[in-house]
């Protein structure tokens, strides 16, 4: 008896949440894959070339704003990365005219909170321009919103 009670039970490996887990969908392949960048980096493919011209403007401009390049060896054996085989940017991780850099985290929130300040203060200037030629009777209603909505009536055809 007791030896029937063990062969009926089965076994704990069979009773975890991978065996009950949805099959993963299929999802197209990204042509931009990277990899997760370490604590405290940010991680930006950036153009080096476009229809085999070269683009050293934009690639010294962001080495400029401290950006550096990502080499396939930081990463190790972690992921199978392009990485481009010769030239200028040997052994940088890059695929299409595009390279991986990456920058420290503290520098891309200074550089989001500049343009930020940036586009806030256009937008003041634009503010009081149209203000200037606004006429008392004749009120300017500035609303700055935007909405995002999928399925459904649009909002005139209610």
């Amino acid at each position: 008896m007791e030896n029937e009670t063990k062969l009926n039970k089965s076994s704990r490996k069979l009773e975890t949440r991978e065996m009950n887990a949805r099959p993963k969908a299929w999802v197209p392949p990204s042509s931009l894959e990277a990899p997760q960048p370490d604590e405290g980096w940010h991680h930006r493919w950036v153009r080096y070339e476009y229809r085999g011209i070269p683009d050293d403007k934009n690639v010294n401009g962001r080495l400029r704003q401290g950006y550096e390049f990502v080499k396939s060896d930081t990463y190790g054996d972690r992921l199978d990365i392009p990485a481009i085989a010769d030239g200028k940017f040997k052994g940088v991780i890059g695929i299409g005219g595009l390279v991986l850099m990456r920058c420290p985290v503290e520098i891309k929130k200074q550089r989001d909170a500049y343009f930020k300040s940036q586009t806030e203060g256009q937008m003041q200037s634009v503010d009081n321009d149209l203000m200037k030629d606004e006429h008392p009777n004749m009120p300017i209603h500035r609303e700055r919103q935007s909405r995002v909505s999928f399925g459904g009536p649009k909002p005139d055809e209610d």
